[in-house]
Parts: structure tokens; C-alpha cells; sequence
């Protein structure tokens, strides 16, 4: 393959850059695939290295992806957490040297999706390549935004933004909100470290707080919520700031709710994974910037799981350790909740599933 992947960003809201999947727009040596030949010459060439265009119909490049899980999933058998992240890995790194062509924010095959986030994210090119995975990706994220996901806490949808984390399960939501139900404390003010899609601060807003920083890592959760807020006449109320945990948010807070990534990081996580997959030294950052941004008589509230103990029974609960050993917060409260069963139809390990609970943690400073 030659040609060099030039990284080109835009700026939306300000000075704050949207991630996106990265357009190739030089010329690249591609092996042209349509549907008279067989989705193992796709998959052939993708191993041996080259890069794959499909050029006829959109369907194509799903029977090629289709080709491509078979192969994986023969080449990469074992079934354990680690061997079916290997498996992903690999059929990452190959899945994205398949490709479809961008014209005029539309896709050039037939019978392709329509999708919005063409224009919204690339609004300064005209033709450029992306992989099919991440047409994929824009194409299910454009559906979500469209029709919003109904949030059963809130009795209303949300429309995520592209590359946002929002909710699919929701009984750490509704742990949440009972909370709140319950709770006697100031109302002031409340900071929502890692506000995603920010289905936590409209749960705050719904009990009564006055005005809420939320602060997030990633640039599209910081464009949607804030789009979301002028579409809903809530920018007085909302504070948002782009940047690392508390980054942004200059006073004290009568609440700070953090609902955190569950697992822990193998890699450096990026994108949407950081939402998934946490940093060693998260949890001591997180706790040292809390204890200096809360108001006396205030309270932390952690959202969490023991999905990463069920996975691996010697992984250390970050919580539990901060409380051991932190000297910084002390237990005022733990509720847990066990997470619905899944579907038959869920990729999910169904006996892990089975095992797994969300947790809802109140701490409160230690007394000096």
C-alpha cells in the first residue's frame, strides 16, 4: 500500500475538535472487489496485506466482513476473555483495510445507506476512502441519533452524537435515581465527571440541582450534550468542559458523580474504548481532584460494576482500595443491583451475565 493517512480534524462548538474516523484522501493501491467473485478472494488479499475496495453494492463488503468473522473465528478458537479479544483485535486490524469510496458525502455503491455524519464530520472534502467497518459504525450511530433510545429513568429519548457513550442496560441508572429520590443534601451545584451522552446530569436535573458542570475526555460527548442543551433551553443550567475529570470546572460541588469505565485497560484506550477500558492511576486522579472540589457536608457518588472481578477474580477493586488505603473518603453507602438477564440473542457471555451486578458507592470526606 503507499500513500500516507493525513489526519484532518474540524473544529465544531468553539475551539473543541470532533473525533471521527480518519478519511484517506491520497492515492492508495487497492485490489477492486465486486460480487462475482467470491468474499475469500476479499478476505485472501486482506491477509496478505492489501488494501480492498468494494465498488458494486454495499452488500458486498458485508458478505466480505461476514467471510472475514468466519475466518477469525477459525483461526482464533479459544473461547476465554482473552482469546476473543485477540480474536477482535484481528479482525480489527484487517477489517479496516476494507473499503468503501465517499463522494460527495455519499457512499459510491449501490444500495448504501444514507448517513448524516458524512456531511456533519466532513463537511471541507469531497472524496475520500473509508473503511467499511467505520462506514458501519457512522451508518448505526446515525440510526441512534435519528431515533433516539428511549431512557426509561428520564421517560423521554436521547439522540446520541457520534462516537458518544450511551446507555443500553439500565439498571445503574435506576440505582441512581433511587438514590436521588433519597437524597437530603444541597442542591446547589453537582459536577458530572465523565458526562457522555449525560443521562446523569438530566437525572440531577429532574431531583431539583441548580446548575451542573459536566466535563468529559472526549470532544463529540462535549458537542452533542452541549447541542442537546440549546436544543432543550438548559444552558443556563450546564456548565461543560472538555478535558481530563475535572478539568474546567473552577468551583465546588455540593455532589460529584463519576460513572466510570468498568474494566481494566490491557492498552492505551482511545475514542470510545476510554469509556469502556480505565487507566491504572484513573481512580487516584479522580480521588485526589473530588477531595478538592467538594463542598463541606458534600458527597462523591461512584457508579460501578464487578464485571472486571468476575472477569478476573484478581483484579483489585479500585473503590474498595481507595477506601483501604486513599484516607481521603469513607463508606456512607453501598447498593448494588443485579443486571437483568440477557437476551438469547446476546453476544454476552450469558453465565458471566449471570453473575454480574452494578454497584452505586456514597462516600463522604474524611473528618479531619
Amino acid at each position: 500500500m503507499t500513500g500516507i493517512e493525513k489526519e484532518l480534524k474540524i473544529k465544531i462548538s468553539g475551539e473543541i475538535q470532533a473525533n471521527r474516523p480518519e478519511p484517506i484522501v491520497t492515492d492508495i493501491e487497492v485490489v477492486i472487489y465486486k460480487q462475482r467473485m467470491t468474499p475469500k478472494f476479499a478476505v485472501d488479499a486482506l491477509e496478505e496485506g492489501y488494501s480492498v475496495l468494494i465498488v458494486d453494492f454495499y452488500s458486498s463488503g458485508l458478505a466480505v466482513l461476514n467471510e472475514l468473522k468466519q475466518y477469525i473465528s477459525a483461526k482464533y478458537p479459544d473461547q476465554s476473555f482473552q482469546g476473543q479479544r485477540e480474536a477482535r483485535a484481528a479482525f480489527r486490524e484487517l477489517s479496516q483495510k476494507l473499503f468503501l469510496k465517499i463522494s460527495n458525502h455519499k457512499i459510491l455503491v449501490r444500495k448504501a445507506p444514507e448517513i448524516g455524519w458524512l456531511k456533519i464530520l466532513y463537511p471541507e472534502l469531497t472524496v475520500f476512502l473509508l473503511p467499511f467497518s467505520q462506514v458501519q459504525g457512522l451508518n448505526s450511530a446515525w440510526q441512534w441519533y435519528e431515533k433516539g433510545i428511549f431512557i426509561p429513568v428520564l421517560r423521554k429519548k436521547i439522540h446520541p452524537w457520534y462516537g458518544t457513550y450511551f446507555p443500553t442496560r439500565f439498571e445503574h441508572l435506576e440505582l441512581f435515581e433511587n438514590w436521588l429520590k433519597e437524597y437530603k443534601g444541597k442542591k446547589e451545584s453537582a459536577i458530572d465527571v465523565g458526562i457522555g451522552s449525560g443521562v446523569l446530569t438530566l437525572q440531577m436535573l429532574k431531583h431539583g440541582f441548580g446548575s451542573i458542570c459536566g466535563t468529559d475526555s472526549n470532544p463529540n460527548a462535549i458537542i452533542g450534550f452541549d447541542e442537546y442543551a440549546e436544543q432543550n433551553q438548559l444552558k443556563s443550567k450546564i456548565t461543560l468542559s472538555h478535558g481530563d475529570l475535572f478539568d474546567g470546572c473552577k468551583s465546588s460541588a455540593d455532589l460529584i458523580v463519576f460513572n466510570p469505565p468498568w474494566l481494566p485497560a490491557s492498552y492505551n484506550p482511545g475514542g470510545i474504548d476510554s469509556a469502556i477500558y480505565y487507566d491504572e492511576d484513573l481512580f487516584s486522579r479522580f480521588f485526589t481532584e473530588a477531595s478538592k472540589h467538594l463542598n463541606e457536608g458534600g458527597r462523591v457518588v461512584v457508579i460501578f460494576s464487578n464485571l472486571a472481578r468476575i472477569t478476573n477474580h484478581e483484579t483489585i477493586h479500585p473503590i474498595e482500595n481507595e477506601l483501604a488505603v486513599g484516607e481521603r473518603f469513607v463508606k456512607e453507602r453501598f447498593i448494588d443491583k443485579q443486571v437483568r438477564a440477557a437476551s438469547k440473542n446476546s453476544r454476552r457471555n450469558l453465565e458471566r451475565r449471570s453473575d454480574e451486578k452494578v454497584e452505586l458507592w456514597v462516600l463522604r470526606p474524611v473528618v479531619r
